[in-house]
């Protein structure tokens, strides 16, 4: 995602005791920059002030860990990522922006795009996920989402949902999906109805602004968007066991622009190596996944 909604019922208004992304503008950053393309910026200003009063991450009592990094491997920088994964050999991408919307399978190795399916404008594309065959995509506030054939791309389905769509991924039973709120939507996925919702705390505080997903192990993963960190998320409690901090990726990466977040988790579950990136960063790294905390381990 990539911008805050102010229709989207599933995010409220900031209010106290929950927890939200701590936002701020680059040094220097002109003002223009941060209103471009209708963004919201003056509620993230807001929402980022009430956090620091009221619950900055870095106060938390979950225990924290960095990012070390395994590998690093070249990434498209004009790729706005909103959903990430591996599959088989190779990672499948979608990305974000109208004009720039797009399903891509990519070469780890070289970074290249070897197979890609367009999202026409105005169509702001969002999180994918695989299942039995099809890649499934989200779209930011169309309400409506489609299936893919894996192997040519091509479209063969499609269905609606209500509010806004994020992010995707699957335990192997369900798909779950992010909409920007506090809640993780489980997903019937021959229907796309609505089974359940998980919510997501931390330290007891409801979590807003869950992003890009993926399923570890037994654990959810999820970028929490305007921020450095991943969550990690026990899907029996809702409840954040532990986070990982990227702030050393994205300081090395020094991004230019407000919007080139952390964005984008794959984990490779055969090699056990889990994969990270951002939006328009040029550079996807492979990093060691963390001991699953103490607490969510018993």
């Amino acid at each position: 995602m990539t911008e805050p909604s102010h229709t989207n019922p599933a995010r409220p208004e900031p209010v106290e005791g929950r927890v939200y992304a701590s936002v701020s503008a680059p040094a220097g950053a002109p003002c223009d920059k941060l209103r471009a393309n209708g963004k919201l910026w003056w509620r993230l200003f807001l929402a980022g002030w009430l956090s620091a009063l009221v619950a900055p991450v870095a106060a938390q009592t979950i225990p924290i860990e960095p990012a070390r990094v395994v590998a690093r491997f070249p990434h498209d920088p004009r790729a706005f990522t909103e959903g990430l994964l591996w599959h088989d050999g190779a990672l499948y991408e979608a990305t974000g922006e109208p004009g720039r919307s797009s399903i891509r399978k990519v070469d780890l190795a070289t970074g290249k795009v070897v197979q890609k399916i367009e999202i026409p404008p105005p169509t702001f594309g969002e999180g994918i996920a695989i299942w039995k065959g099809e890649i499934v995509s989200l779209t930011w506030k169309q309400q409506t989402g489609w299936r893919w054939n894996l192997k040519d791309f091509r479209k063969i389905g499609e269905f609606h949902y209500p509010g806004e769509g994020w992010a995707l991924t699957s335990d192997g039973t369900h798909l779950l999906m992010s909409d920007g709120s506090d809640e993780i939507r489980v997903l019937d996925p021959a229907t796309m109805k609505e089974v359940r919702r998980i919510a997501v705390t931390a330290d007891g505080r409801p979590l807003d602004n869950i992003n890009e997903l993926e399923w570890v192990d037994g654990e959810i993963l999820a970028n929490v968007w305007m921020t450095n960190v991943i969550a990690r998320i026990d899907p029996a409690t809702g409840k954040v066991t532990g986070w990982i901090d990227l702030s050393a990726l994205t300081a090395e990466i020094d991004p230019k622009n407000v919007d080139d977040v952390p964005n984008g988790i794959a984990w490779d579950a055969r090699g056990k190596r889990l994969f990270v990136t951002g939006k328009d960063w040029p550079t996807l790294f492979e990093i060691k996944l963390p001991p699953r905390p103490a607490a969510a381990a018993r």
